[in-house]
């Protein structure tokens, strides 16, 4: 199945999200009826041991450094929903600059990030991974600075888990997801 920028931009704007099936054989658009979203404002917490980690300040972050690599890190798992084909869309995407890369390096090694596709002051979180500990979650701490200073409305984290619930997640019915969705895309932010 071949997909146009422009309608995949259209749709994520819609509040729908691509995944692969689990045959990973083609890609299908889903949305949910709760919306995990990262809090950029003052309920946006961590862990008190992450604290100690970011002190140190021993990771550097970056943005689009190595996307390829972020991706391939996000679909490196043993189940995932980022199929070859998606892989293709997020490129895409990213030529188009729309799909990003938020990192933290390590020197010279790629520590962990996030993978995401930005519309106005929108971050659409896809996935994350981490090759060093602790790189993720440092990177999720930055992101959110990241996204305060430009001055984005909503971080989306999709589906909520676990870990995303330790640094403040919140879930919110669809209604209000396509509403801060909406008033958050017409912001005219710049991500890079």
């Amino acid at each position: 199945m071949a997909f146009s920028i422009p309608h995949i931009l259209q749709c994520y704007a819609q509040g729908y999200f691509l995944m692969a099936d689990e045959e990973q054989e083609s890609l299908s658009w889903y949305s949910s009826r709760q919306r995990a979203l990262i809090p950029l404002d003052s309920r946006f917490r961590y862990p008190k041991s992450l604290r100690r980690t970011l002190n140190r300040d021993c990771f550097t972050p970056a943005i689009d450094r190595a996307f390829a690599q972020v991706v391939e890190g996000c679909a490196d798992r043993e189940t995932t929903w980022i199929s070859d084909e998606l892989k293709q869309v997020y490129h895409q995407l990213h030529r188009a600059g729309f799909a990003h890369s938020f990192e933290t390096w390590q020197g010279e090694q790629l520590a962990g990030g996030f993978l995401g596709i930005v519309l106005g002051g929108a971050f659409i979180g896809e996935s994350m991974f981490y090759h060093i500990p602790e790189g993720s979650k440092v990177a999720m701490v930055k992101l959110v600075e990241h996204l305060r200073q430009r001055n984005f409305l909503l971080f989306d984290a999709q589906i909520m888990n676990p870990h995303l619930e330790r640094f403040g997640a919140i879930e919110v019915d669809n209604m209000t997801y396509e509403e801060t969705l909406y008033e958050a895309i017409q912001r005219p932010c710049k991500f890079v």
